[in-house]
């Protein structure tokens, strides 16, 4: 009988996850935001979703997000999209997972400046893994997020083993419509996140600039740092990392949070190998004629050009005047950036 597979899946899809609901409204720009730590029990409105890991949320995404917002205007239903924590590849294989582009309280912030009034965050795990696709039809998508209009990347893999494609999730959708979305190409390459990540790993700030239509940005919290860098005469605003980030080296950076206009430094991403054999990944910016106490400040670290890699160095005698050298040659380049065009 037609469809008696789907209907089999369904049967089984009474599923229950174990992370607890949690929401919280957002303000962004004077609207509410409501974002779901978990997958509710059941739906409380039909929403247009959009699904994906959105790592970046570079051109690609925007215009997936621009899909769905309008979409959800001409449908009168709330923007919404499922996103995953940690994404799949980490949960996997987390050892050789790529390194992520954005942390999600990033991603949820652009997600609400293009119109999203919903946001889903799910907990990857092996209970979610192990979910038949057809059974994440029924059991997530239908029952619990009340997805009336669905919009995916045309690669789209979801469901155990990865088995359920843009053809599956097609056949068992009921009561909801499925569109794709096509590629988005860049300068002749296709916008993804692995593009973006590849440029950064190349210290080409250029090219992820263009795929992800603004300025790679790492954000944090400024913490208490050993003060290395005071003794040394560069104070630093220090901003611990919780993962590799994808990218390393010195830069020349703008910081905002900071006042209504970015402050210009030099940042170095790394392991800080001068001063420790096996650091954490640390952020540190030498904030240019800037002397204020910021601990506690969550700030944007934007990065704009790459001076070099990091580097080892005999003393901290050498380290310091390679600081210096850093420092001199960052504010020659936003002095250059910044003087008029004739």
């Amino acid at each position: 009988m037609p469809g008696l597979p789907y209907r089999r899946e369904r049967e089984k899809a009474n599923v229950r996850f174990d992370n607890p609901l949690k929401f919280t409204v957002l303000l962004q720009r004077g609207r509410l935001v409501r974002l779901f730590r978990g997958i509710p029990p059941a739906a409380d409105v039909p929403i247009a979703l959009a699904i994906g890991n959105f790592d970046g949320v570079h051109r690609g995404h925007q215009a997936m997000l621009a899909r769905l917002a309008e979409a959800a205007d001409d449908l009168a239903l709330p923007a919404a999209v499922l996103t995953f924590d940690p994404p799949p590849r980490e949960f996997f294989a987390k050892s050789t997972a790529p390194p992520r582009l954005s942390s999600v309280r990033d991603k949820i912030e652009q997600f609400a400046a293009r119109g999203v009034a919903r946001t889903y965050v799910a907990r990857f795990d092996g209970r979610l893994a192990a979910l038949e696709a057809v059974a994440f039809v029924d059991a997530v998508l239908v029952r619990r997020l009340g997805a009336r209009w669905l919009l995916v990347g045309e690669d789209f893999r979801f469901g155990k083993g990865r088995a359920g494609d843009l053809a599956t999730l097609r056949r068992a959708a009921t009561g909801f419509s499925v569109e794709a979305m096509r590629t988005v190409t860049v300068g002749g390459e296709r916008a993804s996140s692995t593009a973006v990540r590849s440029a950064l790993a190349q210290g080409d700030l250029g090219r992820a600039h263009a795929l992800l239509g603004r300025s790679f940005c790492l954000s944090g919290r400024v913490a208490h740092g050993a003060r290395l860098g005071r003794s040394l005469g560069f104070p630093t605003a220090n901003l611990p990392l919780k993962r590799t980030p994808p990218v390393a080296g010195i830069f020349a950076v703008r910081v905002h949070g900071l006042g209504s206009t970015p402050r210009t430094g030099v940042a170095s991403v790394g392991v800080r190998p001068t001063v420790t054999a096996a650091g954490a990944p640390m952020l540190e910016v030498f904030i240019f004629d800037f002397d204020e106490t910021i601990y506690g400040r969550r700030v944007r670290v934007e990065f704009v050009h790459k001076l070099r890699d990091e580097v080892r160095y005999p003393d901290l005698a050498a380290l310091t005047r390679q600081i210096e050298a850093d420092a001199a040659q960052a504010r020659e380049f936003f002095n250059m950036a910044d003087a008029p065009q004739h």
